[in-house]
């Protein structure tokens, strides 16, 4: 009777959260007209991080907090959005360790990333993806080089080996 009623409870929470596909399809709207560096839809890079999350074995939070790891940062949700979201609170954590704050050093924003349990996972996959020689490659030269010692750099500072 007591693990009934424990996974009721637990389905009941579960239910009250925004399931994954809603997630990806809220990240998608908050971006809609965003693009990348390189010219891109910014969605691209929300879904390419999302699967560098699922493919390095990351959970459904983190999934989650991967689609919307860029969303504060960016103005494209606002804080208090996110504050009363429908997220679990590790989501909300997660997202609020992976956006970066105005003028902080990378070494403080690293810190935090290392600070907050399963961020390190979505940043591992945010760097992958910024730093692919496909992406690189349709960025000027300067801006190539420029990105490449900058993520090289927090990949340093995360303890990620160099790749």
């Amino acid at each position: 009777m007591e693990e009934t009623e424990a996974q009721d409870t637990e389905d009941r929470k579960t239910a009250e959260h925004l399931p994954l596909p809603e997630v990806a399809a809220l990240a998608r709207r908050a971006h809609a007209g965003q693009t990348d560096k390189a010219g891109r839809p910014y969605a691209e890079h929300l879904a390419a991080v999302a699967d560098g999350v699922a493919r390095r074995g990351g959970s459904v939070e983190q999934i989650a907090a991967a689609w919307l790891h860029d969303a504060i940062e960016d103005d494209a949700l606002s804080r208090a959005w996110l504050d009363a979201a429908p997220l679990p609170p590790a989501v909300k954590d997660m997202v609020l360790a992976m956006t970066k704050r105005e003028g902080e050093p990378p070494e403080e924003y690293a810190a935090r990333i290392l600070a907050v349990p399963g961020t390190r996972l979505i940043k591992e996959a945010d760097l992958a993806h910024n730093a692919d020689p496909a992406r690189l490659a349709a960025l000027d030269a300067a801006t190539r080089e420029r990105l490449t010692a900058k993520y090289a750099r927090m990949r340093r500072l995360l303890g990620l080996a160099e790749g």
